[in-house]
């Protein structure tokens, strides 16, 4: 389906294929957003015992270069556990089990991910993906042409910072330190008390680690992982919902759907980087229907002809450039443009 199409929908009731778009859509997803809880289980598990492993492992092994290796693969595997709770979080997995429950809420506490300030600023994220905001709630701020033209010097800073590559790459601190974390429990200390929680958690355990082994391997356990999962995950969230080719949705013309199919990417990766991210490249899909788990998004897109031609990035250099120069929403030429040419064309140089 191509974009002009996505931009038509209003006028296709219909979509080529015999998929009525919209509530038809959703319907059709239906099927698989039904968990196999056997399967669950084993997707959890196999992670989380890996990961264990992998970092145990970074903090044990006699050299250094061995210690690296399993640090960056514990760093994958933290993505893709949490990408697990996520999922959890959705009630796309084991959402009835007391022991998932346990499980997930000691690597929120652990993992800088507390489910008080996370839950409510990802589902205000999925409720207002596609949309304008000048404010990172949940998600990266997006603001027309028009808007930048008239901010101020200080909202153009705060802007620029909030979406510049560093920001992503350093969502270590940047993100789930501050964002996620310290900035709720500032806000309101009563209501984001698992924040101090998981503030005390993670900071312990740097500690632990730090008093009892050394740096060395607070570093290789903790922190170069964490930096390094980090950096990761916020960048496919930020590439997943800023890209070259991404639409912003008009409040009259925003649709549940609409947004979910021409705002939100399918990011290309090979199966290694697939299982890592726990198909979150799948994503068009996962804003369609969040209870889908992350086991079957690809099993849904293999049958439902209307998601198979989505909006594509990848973490190829060109387009990892192409997303970061993807900064602002230009309502004239309808997409997205960089901050030098949103600057040529308010000269009148464009």
């Amino acid at each position: 389906m191509s974009e002009d199409t996505l931009r038509q929908e209003a006028d296709l009731p219909v979509h080529s294929a015999g998929i009525r778009l919209g509530r038809e859509l959703l319907k059709a997803t239906g099927p698989f957003a039904v968990e196999s809880v056997p399967t669950s289980w084993r997707q959890v598990s196999t992670t989380f015992v890996l990961l264990i492993a992998a970092l145990t492992g970074a903090g044990l092994a006699p050299w250094w270069p061995i210690r690296a290796a399993l640090s960056v693969l514990g760093a994958l595997l933290m993505v893709r556990a949490f990408i697990t709770y996520h999922d959890y979080m959705h009630g796309a997995i084991l959402s009835h089990s007391r022991l998932a429950w346990l499980i997930f809420h000691l690597y929120a506490a652990f993992g800088l991910t507390p489910a008080r300030s996370w839950k409510k600023s990802h589902n205000f994220h999925h409720g207002h993906v596609g949309q304008l905001s000048s404010a990172s709630v949940g998600a990266f701020p997006i603001i027309t042409t028009r808007m930048w033209r008239e901010a101020s010097p200080a909202e153009r800073a705060r802007y620029r910072l909030e979406r510049h590559p560093l920001t992503v790459l350093t969502g270590y601190a940047t993100i789930f330190f501050f964002n996620i974390c310290l900035l709720p429990l500032l806000r309101d200390p009563l209501h984001h008390w698992d924040s101090a929680l998981s503030l005390l958690a993670h900071g312990g355990l740097i500690a632990l680690l730090w008093v009892f082994g050394g740096f060395d391997t607070a570093f290789f356990v903790v922190l170069l992982p964490m930096t390094i999962a980090a950096a990761l995950g916020s960048y496919l969230f930020f590439a997943q919902h800023s890209f070259k080719r991404m639409i912003i949705l008009s409040p009259e013309a925003w649709t549940f759907y609409r947004a979910a199919l021409v705002s939100s990417s399918y990011m290309r990766l090979n199966r290694i980087m697939q299982w890592f991210t726990g198909n979150i490249g799948y994503h068009h899909i996962h804003h369609l229907n969040v209870r889908i788990p992350f086991y079957r998004l690809p099993e849904a897109m293999a049958a439902i002809p209307v998601l198979q031609s989505p909006v594509t990035t990848s973490l190829a250099p060109r387009e990892i450039v192409d997303c970061f120069r993807s900064s602002l929403w230009d309502e004239g030429r309808q997409r997205m443009v960089s901050y030098r040419e949103a600057n040529l064309a308010g000269s009148g140089t464009a």
